[in-house]
């Protein structure tokens, strides 16, 4: 197929890209290379997929000279114009949406961010897709949608009425929309909720990238709610071996569906959801634990009180992706943080800096 796949020069849709490139597939990759995290990072990921940084500018299609598959172009969701030219120029079978603004407790200080990208950007994937018939469209949806729910673990099949921050709204807004697109014009979508990603190349905003980054200093590390926190963290591995099967798998309208007890995974629409997460939550000081190990460092803890748009836990039901991808995430914490502190130290060249 040829595939759009948005946001990759962020940490999955970089992975992802070249997992899809590598299966045979021709990819074109769109990310606006915003300034929420580090932008030599964002770059760092392009020049590893084989693009010449110096080639990058807007609206600029450039080929990775590694992968003849697989290009790049920086655009934003928000300009409308510019991303329905590119439909009408590269004639796409299917979409992945990763690209949005992320983090929570930037929704705090940023609400604008969030509206204009998750959303209004959101809006006009989901225009363009209904107008250059795409097949399938993939996007990213997020396990902060559960807010304030307390049933562990977390079901696509649960009510997500009650978000705690600004970012779960926005991404269950794109469900919403999503599903009125897939109502009103057959459009097939595919709801991912990712429960905390990490792996090497990963998101610097994130907490175990965090951190490292301390402990490696001798800094104390900041831990929230006084330790009493859990995460379902999922490897990036498992994160894009569960999109690229769900890819191959645009849903169908459930012809059980009942609108007087409605699912509200699926629908009378070519409609579903489902939870990507590892099945295993981690609480937080276990996982500090093997940070350490790893780093073969011990951290300085500072408790903090829990933060404003904050969750106790995440714990997701994977049982549906399961069972329709035959797909179920299980690389282990030891094994993902290795790989995460051995890609840090070498990226950055901490053990060159200690040599030394």
């Amino acid at each position: 197929m040829k595939i759009l796949i948005t946001g990759t020069a962020g940490f999955i849709g970089y992975h992802l890209a070249n997992r899809l490139t590598q299966d045979g597939h021709e990819v074109v990759g769109l990310d606006s290379i915003n300034n929420y995290y580090d932008v030599s990072l964002k770059m760092g990921r392009l020049q590893a997929a084989g693009f010449d940084k110096h080639k990058v500018a807007y609206k600029e299609r450039i080929t990775s000279k590694t992968q003849p598959n697989l290009h790049f172009i920086q655009l934003k969701l928000e300009d409308q114009n510019s991303l329905n030219q590119l439909f009408r120029e590269e004639n796409f079978d299917a979409v992945i949406n990763l690209a949005a603004q992320a983090g929570v407790r930037y929704s705090l200080k940023n609400p604008n961010a969030y509206v204009q990208s998750n959303i209004l950007g959101f809006t006009n994937i989901l225009e363009a897709c209904r107008y250059h018939n795409i097949q399938h469209l993939v996007y990213a949806s997020s396990s902060s949608v559960y807010g304030m729910n307390r049933k562990v673990p977390f079901s696509t099949t649960d009510p997500v009425n009650h978000p705690v921050s600004l970012y779960a709204a926005s991404k269950k807004t794109n469900e919403l929309l999503a599903h009125t697109y897939s109502h009103l014009f057959g459009l097939p979508t595919t709801g991912l909720r990712f429960f905390t990603v990490y792996g090497p190349w990963g998101r610097p905003d994130m907490a175990y990238f965090l951190f490292t980054e301390a402990i490696l200093k001798g800094e104390p590390i900041k831990v929230f709610n006084h330790g009493k926190m859990s995460r379902d963290f999922t490897y990036i591995d498992d994160i894009v071996e569960g999109i690229a099967r769900v890819l191959q798998q645009p849903p169908a309208p459930d012809p059980n569906w009942d609108p007087v007890a409605p699912a509200a995974d699926r629908s009378s629409a070519p409609y579903r959801l489902y939870n990507i997460g590892n099945n295993a939550p981690v609480d937080l000081l276990s996982f500090i634990e093997t940070l350490e190990d790893a780093l073969g460092q011990t951290a300085e803890k500072e408790f903090l009180p829990m933060q404003p748009g904050d969750v106790e836990a995440t714990y997701a039901d994977a049982s549906a992706l399961i069972e329709a991808t035959g797909h179920a995430p299980n690389t282990s914490l030891a094994e993902g943080i290795g790989a995460f502190v051995e890609w840090y130290m070498a990226y950055y060249g901490v053990e060159a800096a200690a040599d030394a």
